[in-house]
């Protein structure tokens, strides 16, 4: 009689391949199943291994017989397979759970509803310029799991969505960090802002004494929660108005962070991010690789060669003196107040898209302030038309990025920047925001070559 656990992933993506290949090499029995379609690649590389898997549906019989279920982080809760798994009290966990069961390597966490993907890469730029063992995973790069197989690194820098740590319980981060909490995928916490703040707050769950905890400390919601908890963990803040020690700042266009018996400074304007949101996010990572004992010159180098993903306020091109920018990423108002605050010069700005239930208010002075000209790019803009129709003075609507990028070229002028940055999912016109990105950055080359 086979008595091995059987461990049954749920989802056949980057996270849940990985899973099943680790569970796999630990001598589990494995069963993958997802109910659209693999792509090809992790078909492949399911047969190859030899790992049983279906797709198309969820065999439910051979599901409930798990011991233990990886489920993907973009399955909600309330799906019918994980009710029925719930009710037989079959644990779920997340990929991030089971490697890290796996792996020796110190675990740094990021996580906020804006920025942790830049956080993320810097804090792994700054570890791996220093020459340091670190392997990129989470929420970005390759599987977690997978890399834990051989577990060769000696650091791993994870970021971890909301999802994520919803179905982590034992993981003890090292450091975390904390950069802001604002509405976002509310749909998935019972349009109960307090549940996802929860959610957010699990970064915290098994740390100690000895682990670092670093956090924008003029986030509210973070201060009205940290108010709340008593947390036997080392307090690291970032503040843009006061001058926490130990902790960082931004004061007089200087990035200042004391922690660890280290201190670094310098001034903004010499580094490659720009804005208040970047000195939180570069901040941030400063602290980070204090805790684990990077030196300032060390930081220093590793700043100013940084260079930022894709789709994150990205520049892509300049024609006639107008300066092109790709934010593609910035699904929500908190990411377009981000970029609208970075820019000096006079912006026209491409939004659009299918609307989250968008409060715009909080962009208001900036797009009086620094917004010429707003192209909607969307299928219905009619959101965006009523409330910026009296705030811009130029308004217009278009369904074609290659419009988009004309139009901006014909309100613009030289020192401008044209901006696209949307606020909204790209899936009315687009298959993903990597998409919407890729196609505005194509349509602005074409008009550079011309």
């Amino acid at each position: 009689m086979n008595t091995k656990p059987l461990l049954v992933i749920l989802g056949g993506g980057e996270s849940g391949v990985g899973a099943a290949l680790l569970a796999q090499a630990k001598g589990m029995d494995v069963f993958l199943s997802d109910r659209g379609t693999l792509q090809d690649e992790y078909r492949e590389t399911l047969r190859q291994a030899a790992i049983p898997f279906e797709e198309g549906q969820h065999t439910e019989e051979r599901i409930l017989q798990a011991t233990e279920v990886v489920k993907s982080p973009g399955i909600p809760t309330k799906v019918p397979i994980v009710q029925k798994l719930l009710a037989k009290q079959i644990p779920i966990i997340s990929e991030i759970e089971l490697a890290a069961r796996y792996t020796k390597a110190k675990l740094i966490g990021i996580t906020g509803s804006n920025g942790k993907t830049t956080t993320t890469l810097l804090i792994y730029h700054l570890l791996k310029n220093a020459g340091l063992r670190v392997g990129l995973a989470g929420n970005i790069g390759d599987s977690f799991a997978q890399q834990v197989i051989e577990d060769t690194y000696d650091y791993f820098v994870l970021e971890l969505s909301s999802f994520q740590l919803d179905d982590m319980y034992n993981v003890r981060l090292n450091v975390a960090v904390l950069l802001n909490i604002t509405p976002d995928h509310l749909d998935r916490y019972e349009y109960t802002f307090q549940k996802y703040v929860d959610s957010k707050f699990r970064l915290l769950q098994n740390m100690t004494a000895e682990d670092s905890f670093i956090y924008y400390a003029e986030s509210q919601p973070i201060q009205e929660e940290l108010a709340k908890r008593s947390l036997d963990i080392q307090h690291f803040p970032i503040s843009l108005s006061t001058t926490p020690e130990p902790g960082a700042y931004l004061a007089s266009g200087e990035l200042l962070a004391r922690s660890h018996s280290q201190t670094f400074q310098t001034a903004l304007a010499e580094l490659p991010l720009q804005g208040k949101h970047n000195a939180i996010n570069m901040l941030a990572a400063i602290l980070a690789g204090q805790a684990i004992g990077l030196t300032a010159e060390q930081i220093r180098q590793a700043l100013l060669t940084f260079q930022n993903a894709a789709h994150r306020l990205e520049p892509v091109g300049t024609i006639d003196g107008i300066r092109f920018i790709n934010d593609s990423k910035a699904t929500n108002v908190d990411s377009v107040y981000y970029a609208l605050e970075s820019i000096t010069t006079p912006i026209i700005w491409i939004a659009g898209g299918l609307d989250k239930g968008n409060d715009y208010s909080q962009i208001d002075s900036l797009v009086k302030e620094k917004v010429k000209a707003l192209i909607c790019l969307g299928k219905d803009n009619s959101k965006l038309f009523s409330y910026f129709s009296a705030k811009v003075p130029h308004l217009v609507e278009t369904q074609d990025v290659a419009e988009a990028v004309n139009l901006g070229l014909e309100f613009g002028q030289q020192g401008d920047t044209v901006l696209l940055s949307p606020a909204c999912a790209s899936f009315d016109l687009f298959r993903n925001y990597e998409d919407r990105g890729n196609q505005f950055k194509e349509a602005v080359k074409k008009r550079e070559t011309k």
